[in-house]
């Protein structure tokens, strides 16, 4: 039988109050747009640049309010992807992110617009980073439901030989032992069975500190999201196929 909890009509930010941020809430729509390019590569911890070099690696990021910046100044220079950009240049990869994060976006609403946004790139991504599923949290949505919409995305991402780097979440304990379990394990079948990397919780950095979260308790600060960047840049790095594998 299909994992399901109870629905409850309160906002977002409640939910989490008592618990941990791990989830974008935002019911805003319209697409955000492609992060711009960063034109100075800043060294990692405060060390002299590192010349960027080799082919220009072109990332995608796709997920939900939290790539997109929400609820930042700057919600493109200041978002995941932005900074993210930053990092790597500063290690010297000459990484291209665009970022094809929309607010309020569940794994269903990834899975329809998926096709289109990979048509819509000038040129196959050499790396896509899938971040969903915070949003099926929030709406009550079953494991069941989410895996299936992810195994859609994968497959379509397969078919066109795009290596995926999942960007994991995880299910606050108050949905019960049975619905966290089934939840919080389909990130890290879905990487096994499609041989994708994978970063199991990708809050972890900053869950448990509220300094590093907006008021809503559930987006993170420019602060935060530098603590990500720097929590994950090395495995995104390592997710980048070589050259010959591209």
């Amino acid at each position: 039988m299909p994992i399901r909890i109870r629905r409850v009509k309160v906002a977002c930010a409640v939910i989490f109050a008592a618990l941990f941020p791990l989830a974008a809430c935002s019911e805003t729509g319209g697409e955000a747009e492609a992060v711009p390019v960063n034109a100075v590569s800043e060294g990692p911890d405060g060390l002299e640049p590192i010349p960027v070099m080799g082919e220009e690696v072109r990332i995608l990021t796709f997920g939900d309010s939290l790539f997109a910046g929400y609820g930042l100044e700057d919600a493109q220079g200041d978002s995941y992807p932005a900074k993210l950009e930053a990092a790597l240049r500063g290690r010297g990869v000459n990484a291209r992110i665009a970022n094809a994060a929309v607010p309020g976006d569940t794994s269903a609403a990834g899975r329809q617009r998926l096709q289109f946004v990979l048509d819509e790139q000038d040129q196959t991504p050499h790396l896509f980073i899938l971040e969903l599923g915070g949003n099926d949290l929030l709406r009550g949505l079953s494991p069941e439901e989410t895996r299936a919409n992810f195994v859609a995305m994968l497959d379509e991402l397969k078919a066109r030989a795009i290596p995926v780097l999942i960007m994991g979440m995880r299910a606050p304990p108050n949905y019960g032992p049975e619905y966290v379990a089934a939840f919080d394990a389909l990130y890290g079948d879905l990487a096994r069975e499609y041989d994708t990397a994978l970063i199991p919780f990708w809050l972890e950095e900053i869950y448990q500190d509220p300094q590093l979260f907006q008021q809503d308790r559930i987006h993170p600060t420019v602060e935060g999201i530098e603590e990500l960047v720097g929590a994950t840049v090395d495995q995104v790095a390592a997710a980048i196929p070589e050259p010959d594998k591209a």
